[in-house]
């Protein structure tokens, strides 16, 4: 026996049957042997097999305190972050584990995709601050309690992990939409006082694809990892954009 095959069949302690995606949108599942370990993680459970059994396979990682969003995979069918999800709470009965790259993403090999499309919709969006101030003026002042302040904080903690976009029904039904954490960003920007591109930024959400498209299916909320509510953040832009076409500034 190689010392290959000792590694992908390790013995003495209970093991894992982990299913790994391989290859790109065509590829398909490998099964290995993994070490079943206490407080074990599904991070840590891709990390054995890339150090130990496959040094080919492709993954991201990078805090490892669920703060970056970069580890995000599909475990048993849903997407999630690998390096906060403990195996003992998402293994099956029969000690089985599946693994494959996020939904609705381009896979550039194994579990790492492409997540230009995410990030191109957060700038179709405007999700970025565009302030009027200069170095030169006093801090903006935003008072804590006044209602924008509080709805964008609702939502202001995203990590950009696509755990949302992974998850989201209409996204797989029509590409072009912009998808919740674009439109839960540009939730946050338009409850920011400071902002000057409200107008141009009601416009980008308010198409085809902007918040109109999302059917409320709440499969975001349910799956964030931060436990924020896209679905909350979508509702509140339908309402500012139906004002604002209503008082003719659409």
């Amino acid at each position: 026996m190689t010392i290959d095959q000792k590694k992908r069949k390790p013995t003495g302690r209970p093991t894992l049957s982990v299913k790994v995606w391989r290859g790109q949108e065509q590829g398909a599942f490998s099964t290995y042997d993994v070490p079943r370990q206490d407080s074990q993680t599904v991070l840590d459970v891709v990390t054995h097999i890339q150090r130990f059994i496959e040094p080919s396979l492709a993954y991201r990682f990078a805090c490892r305190v669920g703060m970056c969003g970069s580890c995000a995979v599909t475990v048993n069918g849903k997407a999630r972050w690998s390096c906060r999800t403990h195996v003992a709470d998402v293994v099956d009965g029969q000690g089985r584990l599946e693994i494959a790259p996020l939904a609705n993403l381009p896979v550039i090999k194994d579990l790492a995709t492409d997540m230009s499309r995410f990030f191109d919709k957060w700038a179709r969006a405007k999700g970025r601050f565009t302030g009027a101030a200069t170095r030169h003026d006093d801090f903006q002042r935003v008072e804590p309690a006044s209602p924008e302040r509080i709805a964008a904080n609702a939502g202001i903690e995203c990590i950009g992990c696509g755990i949302c976009y992974a998850s989201c029904d209409v996204v797989g039904w029509r590409p072009d939409f912009l998808g919740p954490a674009a439109l839960n960003r540009a939730w946050t920007l338009v409850n920011d006082v400071r902002d000057i591109e409200q107008q141009d930024r009601l416009r980008a959400v308010a198409g085809d694809a902007g918040c109109h498209s999302c059917h409320t299916q709440g499969s975001c909320t349910e799956r964030c990892p931060k436990e924020l509510t896209p679905t909350m953040s979508i509702a509140g832009l339908k309402r500012t954009v139906a004002k604002a076409a209503v008082r003719g500034k659409l």
